[in-house]
């Protein structure tokens, strides 16, 4: 439908600049929308979610140490967080098609560069525009579903759009990791390279009804964009970093904190004084939206148990991507139920129910992975990792509509806060969860070590017949008696490890089971606070009647 030919009706004007109208489809146009809106929801995080799931051996590809490597989701996920300060005003003033063109065109370029010259340096700069262009498809994927949808069902929408970008990853790890290895990940690359492109295409071919502009850019909001993305991006330095360099061996970690703390200062005095800031900072500091980030960034914390957690787990049973295909399959087909459900049961009222079963979800899936042993493969956790991934997409949705709620309450100019502020607690907090969850599986690891060791001294009668097991084992390699205790010592020592680490992972997924729990508790007791308030002011009004 050309714009030019079709007179826009007044109910068909959407409520700001920068969105699309829309105008009254045929079934078969609105079909073509909700595929297109599926299609780039499914590519959000695909990118990132390649590059994630295979950093470890990517390294070596680029020659750089996994630490260094380590840069590229801390770049990613701080562009993303911080994206929405420049979108938001930038789809305003310039329109949603020259802004789309010119983000994914330049992802486009940058992945052409890293396909000729492949460095960590060309690495970081496509992962910073991966990290723009994932905020640029969430919104475009949200204005394609609101055009498919009913005016009564447009806040599936974004339901849907946001439940979308947590299926990269499992997709992402169920792609043959010999395809993407193939000469030198040439194949991650052209596949990185053909997201892009297709993204293009499909918003060229299928182009969104126009827009209204208006002009709403200021020189000191430059300022305030510059200062606050490398505020952003010292943070997830430092989250993204701590654990490879370790928090108290690596100085320059504390001057990037405290540089990141200092930008983020000026950032409020700079805001505080503006007429018209980007970021509405007494809004920021109420309670009951301080109390909606505390939520949301409490079950990120806790989703850090799939990312993170049952991950490394079986990674340290030796297996790999190629090996867990049948586990992402069943984690994404839950996800897929999770964004159903939350569709179906979505009611304002309900927010707050949904996103307590959501935490109640992940916490059972928790605690049922806290039980793994050393011989714990990936049919065992096809259970807890289903409930877990059908309750992160049962939450992230209704999580931001009832954010959009409040915001509805406040106005427009709060966009931008609001969008800024969901996506901070979403994206650093999942950098944070997997550098906490991280860090503490390392410090429980030492621990169960040393445990292990006093426990079993070397005239341990079960010892001496481990180690005789092990010597046994290896007389047909080495026939060197000395040679041959050494390497059975040193077996036994890879089997306390292994076992040690088991340990520390328990102690991860329990921790994490707990911070669910309660987070979903504290939800409850909110709701029964409400509840009983609401009562306590009624019966007065009854009294009087």
């Amino acid at each position: 439908m050309a714009s030019a030919e079709y007179v826009f009706k007044a109910d068909e004007k959407p409520a700001m600049a920068g969105s699309p109208y829309k105008p009254r489809l045929s079934p078969a146009r609105r079909g073509i929308y909700f595929v297109v809106g599926l299609f780039l929801g499914t590519c959000t995080t695909l990118c990132n979610g390649l590059v994630a799931s295979n950093l470890g051996v990517i390294s070596g590809s680029i020659g750089e140490y996994t630490a260094q490597v380590s840069w590229l989701v801390a770049v990613f996920l701080a562009i993303n967080a911080s994206a929405n300060l420049t979108l938001v005003k930038a789809r305003m003033q310039f329109g949603i098609p020259l802004v789309t063109a010119s983000i994914v065109g330049t992802y486009i370029a940058a992945c052409v560069l890293q396909l000729l010259w492949p460095t960590l340096t060309t690495a970081v700069i496509a992962t910073a525009i991966n990290g723009l262009m994932c905020a640029t498809l969430i919104a475009l994927s949200t204005y394609y579903l609101m055009q498919a949808l009913a005016p009564s069902a447009q806040p599936m929408a974004l339901i849907i759009s946001v439940g979308l970008t947590q299926i990269g990853s499992p997709v992402a790890r169920m792609i043959p990791v010999e395809f993407l290895a193939s000469e030198h990940w040439l194949g991650l690359h052209l596949l990185n390279l053909g997201i892009g492109m297709a993204v293009l295409g499909v918003t060229l071919a299928v182009p969104l009804p126009r827009s209204d502009r208006a002009s709403v850019f200021s020189a000191s909001d430059a300022v305030v964009i510059v200062l606050l993305v490398s505020s952003f991006l010292l943070f997830a330095g430092v989250l993204g970093l701590g654990r490879s360099y370790w928090w108290t061996d690596a100085p320059f970690l504390g001057w990037m904190l405290v540089a990141a703390i200092s930008l983020l200062v000026t950032v409020v005095f700079i805001e505080r004084r503006r007429r018209q800031p980007l970021l509405q900072l007494e809004w920021l500091g109420s309670f009951d939206l301080m109390r909606f980030v505390a939520i949301a960034l409490l079950v990120r914390l806790s989703l850090a148990e799939q990312t993170f957690g049952s991950v490394g787990l079986l990674s340290m049973g030796g297996l790999n991507n190629d090996q867990l295909r049948v586990l992402f399959a069943c984690v994404l087909v839950s996800m897929l139920m999770g964004i159903v459900v939350a569709c179906l049961t979505l009611s304002p009222k309900r927010i707050p129910w949904q996103v307590m079963v959501a935490a109640l979800f992940i916490a059972t899936g928790a605690y049922l992975d806290s039980q793994s042993t050393s011989l714990t493969r990936a049919p065992q956790l096809y259970l807890s990792q289903c409930l877990i991934g059908f309750g992160a997409t049962l939450f992230i949705g209704p999580a931001l509509i009832f954010g959009f709620l409040k915001l509805f309450a406040k106005g427009p100019q709060y966009m931008i806060t609001l969008v800024v502020l969901y996506g901070a607690s979403q994206s650093i907090g999942s950098l944070a969860g997997s550098a906490v969850m991280g860090s503490y599986e390392f410090i429980r690891t030492q621990s169960h070590i040393a445990s292990l060791a006093d426990s079993t001294p070397i005239t341990n009668p079960l010892v001496v017949a481990r180690l005789g097991i092990g010597e046994a084992l290896l007389s047909s390699h080495i026939a060197d008696p000395e040679q041959r205790q050494k390497q059975g010592s040193k077996l036994l020592g890879q089997a306390l490890q292994q076992q040690a680490s088991v340990l520390a992972f328990n102690d991860v997924f329990r921790i994490v089971s707990v911070l669910a729990f309660g987070t979903a508790m504290y939800v409850f007791y909110l709701q029964m606070s409400a509840f009983f308030l609401s009562r306590i002011r009624r019966e007065p009004e009854n009294v009087n009647d």
